[in-house]
């Protein structure tokens, strides 16, 4: 073998350990990514069921019922809605027409399946993707304004 060979073998093992190691990185990040949607996202270029993601949105006036521990609601940008389906208790500040943001996956039926419901902390506050999300469909109404 001569030394020339040698050399490129040598790099040849390098960018494959390499690309294997970047390999892994992507898939690792794949699995631990979560990317938030808002109703009208999801109108446009549906999630794949099984794929865990953050909806986010205004929870749909007179949408909220609630079974024992199921509760069913949906999540609006006023142009799109979501059916949500979610076991267990919400935030206090939970409420119809306020900001929430919904972390699941959804179902072969077209319903997310939350696995945690985040409300907001505050009369003022919502969520940048929310709001961002309404500045999109043009709902944004600031503060102030009616």
């Amino acid at each position: 073998m001569t030394r020339k060979r040698r050399r490129l073998y040598i790099v040849l093992s390098g960018l494959a350990v390499l690309g294997l190691a970047a390999a892994l990185i992507l898939s690792s990040f794949q699995d631990s990514l979560v990317f938030f949607h808002s109703p009208s996202d999801l109108a446009e270029k549906p999630v794949p069921p099984g794929r865990t993601f953050r909806l986010g949105g205004l929870v749909e006036e007179g949408s909220f019922v609630k079974d024992g521990v199921t509760i069913t609601f949906s999540v609006t940008d006023t142009a799109e809605s979501v059916p949500v389906t979610y076991e267990g208790l919400v935030p206090d500040l939970f409420r119809e027409g306020q900001g929430v943001v919904a972390e699941g996956q959804m179902n072969d039926e077209g319903v997310f399946v939350a696995s945690n419901v985040l409300a907001k902390h505050d009369e003022n506050y919502m969520p940048p993707e929310v709001a961002d999300s309404l500045k999109k469909a043009g709902q944004w109404k600031a503060e102030g304004s009616n």
